[in-house]
């Protein structure tokens, strides 16, 4: 009996821990998509001139529009205010986005990609993901401000794995972006309440039996 009940706890325990070490999708919509199409996302558009949408956003960075030679240009076909880092003052600077809630999504129309901008996930201090724009797929980090191929809404699908805070950091003039979305984390179905107690549960009597 004893047995068959060590082997259930593991293989629930096994679940809970595997269905947290989901790998990213990434994916990139089709060309002329400046917004996201998952349902249910939190919009950030920087229309108003602020970050509203998010908790708090600090570093270096300007809320601008249009084009400034050398400093920063809009995504392409953007007409509207967008995010861009580091600011016109600065290089080689970050921007800290913080949700103020758990996400497993996030999105954002990425203009002129270059291989020197990076985006990066983290949840508390601890970073869950990052990616230079070299590492989309598909696509062209040359820093063309009028290609599709380098001007794209990205998608970022973490499935069980969730992150709070998104840093946004250039090496260079710039990394522009606008129409940031996330997608609050759901609150865990009862189903998955049970399991993941039945592997709390397993593991602690799993090493009780050992002892024993």
């Amino acid at each position: 009996m004893n047995r068959i009940f060590k082997s259930v706890a593991l293989v629930v325990a096994s679940l809970v821990v595997s269905a947290s070490a989901n790998a990213v999708v990434i994916t990139a919509s089709a060309a002329n998509q400046l917004t996201s199409t998952v349902a249910g996302v939190t919009t950030v558009t920087f229309d108003s001139g602020t970050c509203a949408g998010y908790a708090s956003c600090s570093g270096d960075f300007a809320i601008v529009s249009g084009f400034s030679s050398g400093k920063y240009a809009a995504p392409f076909t953007d007409a509207t205010n967008y995010l861009s880092v580091p600011n016109p003052s600065a290089t080689s600077l970050s921007a800290t986005l913080k949700l103020g809630t758990t996400a497993d999504y996030f999105g954002l129309f990425w203009g002129s990609i270059d291989t020197y901008n990076i985006i990066t996930f983290l949840l508390g201090n601890t970073q869950v993901a990052s990616y230079t724009g070299a590492q989309l797929p598909t696509l062209t980090a040359d820093g063309n401000q009028t290609a599709w191929a380098s001007n794209r809404y990205i998608n970022f699908d973490f499935g069980a794995a969730k992150f709070d805070t998104v840093k946004i950091t250039s090496n260079g003039f710039a990394f522009e972006s606008d129409n940031h979305a996330f997608r609050k984390t759901a609150v865990p179905e009862p189903m998955t309440l049970v399991l993941m107690g039945l592997g709390v549960f397993g593991l602690v009597a799993t090493r009780r039996f050992k002892r024993a």
